[in-house]
């Protein structure tokens, strides 16, 4: 029988390591005591290994999923940036399988097995190395963190919220309705979360602005990745120290006095965490949902009057253009086997949310016509899934923000052909550049 190393050898893979929990490399320790989170990244691969990036992976990468199940199966071997290996689980049955296995794929980072191949200076550092963070945590440690996010979220008004969000993107098309044309993706569905974060978390719009912008840069990789999360985790650190002092009726003063007891380092991690999940997913989601449509015609029709269409319409963005097409990640706790391939200890599984979506042994199930079923991934799956009620208060703000635009603007159209809209570059966001329209222009009463 062949060895696992040798066999690992022979396909370009990486030699398995003893699994622990041992601390990361000096420099990723310094980085996590000096700015908060660290990288994505895995174990073994082949040489031959398809790298998640580039122009088709950007503007298609269905077809690049598709490529990859044909190939390999369900579980894949895929190379991050910087050719830093990983296991990308693209199979719904699979991905279900590692989300309620904790105990085989476990989310504490510290027990990835190539933390000595990791630079310093790694664009994607910022959100895989172990944090004080419900991110990261495990176990009881785990749920103590998760009752504080329920509980904070859980304490947001949601018919207050809706009302807020309303109100907000009113006034942010106020800006534009005169004009004719607009930028939705960056005028109105990246400011909208922005936004609704400064009214949460008691901060001014200026500073929520500048937060959003640096967790975008951070979270999507790039030279600038690791400065702006450090500023981010920075004024962070400012505003809960202010917030203990001086509590008030918000989000950071909420789970501040939260009897879970956070230490300071725990909550500002837990406020990154908290920030990140309620801006780029939802921001996406709008635009993407907004991109839906504009383009699909079995939603231009009732565009001018079609709230019975937008419940419609977001679930499918959550089937078919999910903001978080990967999430990193899960390791493994031993050796196993996952969708034909052998798996170390130590190894990273990326989580494929919208390949798992797309799944052909799934999809047909139920069709194109059936995506108002709800079990999509989008919000992942098992223990560590997002915390109840936050999905319910993300949905919130994409359907009101969706409806007021589409009562103000209801001509509105796309001024590139569709083929024309670019996404940005990103392993794990799937987010547009720009959603550029016109529309007949509006007096706005002052």
């Amino acid at each position: 029988m062949t060895d696992p190393a040798e066999h690992r050898a022979r396909r370009g893979g990486f030699a398995p390591r003893q699994q622990s929990l041992a601390p990361q490399p000096q420099h990723v320790q310094q980085h996590v005591q000096a700015q908060g989170q660290p990288p994505p990244g895995c174990p073994a691969h082949a040489r031959s290994a398809i790298t998640l990036e580039g122009v088709r992976f950007r503007e298609r990468p269905a077809e690049v999923y598709r490529e990859l199940r044909a190939l390999h199966g369900p579980v894949a071997e895929v190379r991050l940036e910087g050719d830093v290996p990983a296991w990308l689980v693209m199979g719904y049955r699979e991905l279900h399988h590692v989300l309620v296995n904790d105990q085989l794929f476990a989310r504490d980072s510290r027990r990835w097995n190539q933390w000595d191949r990791i630079p310093p200076d790694w664009p994607l550092l910022p959100f895989i190395g172990h944090q004080k963070s419900i991110m990261f945590a495990e176990g009881e440690e785990h749920r103590r963190l998760s009752a504080v996010f329920s509980d904070v979220i859980g304490a947001v008004d949601q018919f207050e919220l809706n009302a807020q969000v309303e109100q907000i993107a009113d006034r942010l098309i106020d800006v534009f309705a005169v004009t004719g044309q607009a930028d939705l993706k960056t005028q109105f569905a990246d400011r909208i979360p922005a936004l609704v974060i400064a009214r949460l978390f008691g901060m001014s719009d200026e500073e929520a602005a500048g937060f959003t912008a640096d967790l975008m840069e951070s979270i999507t990789g790039g030279p600038g990745a690791l400065a702006a999360f450090g500023r981010t985790e920075d004024r962070l650190r400012e505003i809960a120290r202010d917030r203990a002092a001086a509590p008030g009726h918000d989000v950071v003063s909420w789970m501040a006095a939260h009897h879970a007891d956070l230490t300071e380092d725990e909550l500002v991690a837990n406020l990154v965490v908290l920030i990140a999940a309620s801006h780029v997913p939802t921001s996406t989601w709008i635009s993407n949902t907004l991109r839906l449509l504009l383009t699909d015609s079995r939603f231009a029709v009732t565009l001018s009057g079609g709230r019975r269409s937008v419940p419609q319409a977001l679930n499918e963005v959550l089937w078919d253009e999910t903001p978080m097409q990967n999430f990193a990640g899960r390791w493994a706790t031993r050796a196993t086997l996952l969708g034909g391939q052998r798996i170390e200890a130590g190894d990273m599984i990326v989580l494929g949310l919208a390949a798992a979506n797309a799944d052909p042994q799934v999809r047909p199930a139920f069709g194109d016509e059936g995506l108002g079923n709800q079990a999509q991934m989008s919000f992942s799956h098992g223990e560590h899934r997002c915390p109840y009620p936050a999905p319910q208060v993300a949905e919130i703000i994409v359907r009101a923000a969706v409806e007021v635009l589409l009562d103000r603007l209801p001509d509105a159209v796309l001024t590139v052909e569709q083929d024309e809209l670019r996404w940005q570059q990103s392993v794990w966001v799937r987010a547009l550049v720009s959603l550029p329209v016109e529309f007949t222009p509006s007096h706005v009463a002052g």
